[in-house]
């Protein structure tokens, strides 16, 4: 039996259960910092460098833009690529501030929302993605690596398209709704970190049956 992106989501929620409100943050505006600070870095890390933000009373954005570059990297050390992401972080507070915070950038529609932070340097298309469904709960699919590996193993994908047509073609295929997305995606996380590994844990996997991929 094939499956396609709806079996996909039943079968992962009846065995993993349901996923929600899984992103482990306690404001919008710490979603977006997660949401930079996780990139190329597992998300215990990013645990630790929030935990010092949060320690230094600078979990937000007028501290973090206001912060000397080098003590603001420091502070996110734990993150890795603390240079690089103490930039973009400051870059995206100074953007974030210049738009009204949080209340004026809610006031947008979904689509100019998220072309203005992907227009932020250092945001690409997952961490954008990452910020509007879960500190904004717009309805756009996350796609992310485990979400490739898994889809092109069960030959729903390729795995090779760029991440605008997966993008769409996720959106299309399901209902418009964000509280499902993210669910859908935090489903797909933790198939990715305790099934669909690199080197795949097929034995127990909730897709196995009919997966054309299993070893």
């Amino acid at each position: 039996m094939s499956m396609d992106i709806h079996d996909v989501y039943r079968r992962l929620r009846h065995r993993l259960g349901r996923k929600k409100n899984w992103w482990p943050a306690e404001s919008p505006f710490e979603v977006m910092a997660g949401a930079i600070l996780t990139q190329n870095t597992a998300w215990r890390n990013v645990r630790k460098a929030i935990a010092n933000l949060r320690a230094a009373e600078s979990l937000n954005a007028e501290s973090i833009a206001a912060s000397p570059r080098a003590e603001l990297a420091e502070i996110i050390r734990p993150s890795g690529y603390y240079n690089i992401k103490a930039e973009r972080l400051q870059s995206f507070c100074a953007w974030y501030l210049n738009h009204g915070g949080y209340d004026g950038l809610a006031a947008m529609r979904t689509k100019p929302l998220r072309a203005a932070i992907l227009s932020v340097r250092g945001v690409g298309p997952e961490t954008a993605d990452d910020i509007v469904l879960y500190a904004f709960g717009r309805p756009v699919f996350v796609i992310d690596a485990y979400t490739r590996r898994a889809f092109s193993r069960l030959g729903l994908i390729k795995g090779d398209e760029n991440y605008e047509t997966l993008r769409r073609m996720f959106e299309n295929a399901l209902p418009k709704s964000a509280a499902l997305f993210a669910e859908y995606h935090a489903l797909i996380l933790h198939h990715g970190a305790h099934y669909c590994r690199k080197k795949p844990l097929c034995a127990d996997c909730p897709l196995a049956a009919d997966c054309p991929s299993k070893v």
